[in-house]
């Protein structure tokens, strides 16, 4: 394992990202883009950047806050989120200013970019692939469904795949019902896959300890955890084939 701190600015602010890759398998392969939850770039992106690192990938979670800006507090944290949402135009700016960080790496295969993103982070690479940014995949773990502006038809180059909790009261069914809506009408090619009583969060190991800390609707399930998971891994191996 080889990782590596890549500090970069977009429009005079500083963000930090961090790479991962197996310095056992040469030349150059597909590229993975991990966008952090509402707590910002932490350990818990890192990890799962390295994961797939482990599984041949070379992996880059970005930061989309700015250098610094993580946290355990929820209210810290919707500040972020709330902050970062407000300006579109910035928020796509730092997502492809990280794209194309990976996509020059010189051990990355630029025609094949995926990304995936966790809580706020899957909500913002749903928004990449309805504005047509150029990714081969984009998966959402227990990411927010809601649009502001929906995918129009022939937008989304991006095959979807979105996981999500079926008692997950932050996305609740209406949400779902419309996002499966909105992407039969834009003809994209996309799997939801929906686990029974399973909350919020449910990737995060911390989840359980902070719902229960801040009397927030988050639990990890690691039933649900590792099979989409495994869900995804099986969808790179088919989609970068």
């Amino acid at each position: 394992m080889e990782t590596e701190v890549i500090d970069y600015t977009v429009n005079g602010d500083s963000f930090c990202g961090y790479l991962a890759w197996d310095e056992n398998i040469s030349g150059k392969r597909p590229g993975i883009l991990l966008v952090h939850e509402w707590w910002g770039h932490n350990a818990f992106i890192r990890e799962q950047a390295e994961k797939l690192a482990n599984c041949g990938y070379r992996a880059f979670a970005v930061d989309m806050f700015g250098a610094g800006k993580q946290t355990d507090d929820p209210v810290e944290a919707q500040s972020f989120r709330d902050e970062a949402l407000k300006n579109p135009v910035a928020l796509e700016a730092r997502f492809r200013t990280a794209l194309s960080l990976l996509q020059q790496h010189t051990l990355v295969d630029s025609k094949r970019i995926a990304a995936q993103g966790y809580c706020f982070g899957g909500g913002v690479v749903l928004t990449m692939a309805r504005l047509g940014v150029d990714l081969r995949g984009a998966v959402s773990f227990h990411g927010a469904l809601a649009r502001t502006t929906p995918g129009q038809r022939e937008t989304i180059k991006a095959e979807i795949q979105v996981y999500t909790g079926g008692a997950d009261t932050l996305v609740p069914p209406d949400q779902v019902g419309h996002f499966v809506t909105e992407m039969q009408e834009a003809g994209a090619k996309f799997t939801l896959v929906s686990y029974p009583e399973v909350l919020h969060g449910f990737t995060n190991p911390c989840a359980t300890e902070r719902g229960e800390k801040f009397g927030l609707p988050l639990a990890y399930n690691r039933e649900a955890a590792e099979d989409s998971w495994q869900g995804t891994l099986a969808f790179y191996e088919k989609l970068f084939s």
